[in-house]
């Protein structure tokens, strides 16, 4: 028990937050993506000196249409992944029924390319043959390197809409309250960028998390990524305005 507990520790499995380790990284890409793209709207409005309900209507729009795209996308790339997985299973069970000899010599190259030799080889294959589902289950790992998709495309969409949305909301609350109570002698989008700072520190955080790499780094890059964004968003609203305003 102690040594699952280390092993888990290693690979990131240990806490609750593992049990929804297949779904946070959705929500940490739908994040960033849903923040920055919602925040170079509100710089590029900035730029061009739009007021705030140009800002909030354009950030809304933002928010329904890219946040219902992206989430479409996840599900139509985990649903295909789910098909494709199961295309595939399907064929080698066919060639299993059919073609046993054949994938029994597969499975023995495969395994004598691992080291497994004489004896202990005939062993592996044998073990690994005489059950179908473990044999097409080896197939799938092991010749075609596939591994089965468990995470539900309708759960994976949902994550991506929530935290685009969500996250993606956070630049435009300065402005939605600006439209509601007018905020005197107040930069809105200094605040505004300050508030996105802090989403990208916080998601920064999470994807280190994820992908198990230094928590300063995934802070940094986050935050360069979204200010590059941001700024090239301010330049381009900035040039138009004074083009075609």
């Amino acid at each position: 028990m102690a040594q699952k507990k280390r092993e888990d520790k290693i690979h990131g499995r240990d806490g609750k937050v593992f049990q929804f380790q297949d779904y946070l990284g959705e929500f940490v890409y739908g994040g960033i993506d849903g923040s920055v793209t919602t925040f170079a709207v509100v710089a590029g409005a900035a730029g061009a000196g739009l007021n705030s309900h140009i800002v909030i209507i354009l950030g809304f729009a933002n928010l329904i249409a890219d946040g219902f795209s992206m989430s479409v996308g996840s599900y139509l790339s985990t649903k295909s992944e789910i098909q494709n997985y199961e295309k595939h299973k399907k064929i080698e069970y066919w060639e299993v029924d059919n073609l046993p000899e054949k994938e029994k010599e597969e499975i023995r190259e495969i395994y004598a390319a691992k080291g497994f030799e004489g004896e202990l080889l005939e062993k592996v294959v044998e073990t690994i043959t005489s059950n179908k589902d473990r044999w097409v289950d080896v197939m799938m790992k092991e010749e075609l390197e596939m591994s089965e998709e468990n995470r539900s495309p309708i759960k994976m969409a949902a994550t991506t809409f929530a935290s685009f949305v969500i996250l993606g909301f956070i630049p435009l609350l300065i402005y939605i309250w600006d439209y509601f109570v007018p905020l005197v002698n107040f930069d809105l989008f200094v605040i505004s960028s300050l508030l996105t700072t802090l989403v990208f520190i916080g998601i920064g955080f999470l994807k280190s998390y994820v992908t198990q790499t230094n928590h300063i780094r995934g802070i940094f890059e986050t935050i360069l990524l979204g200010g590059i964004a941001a700024v090239l968003a301010y330049f381009v609203g900035d040039v138009l305005e004074q083009l075609f305003v």
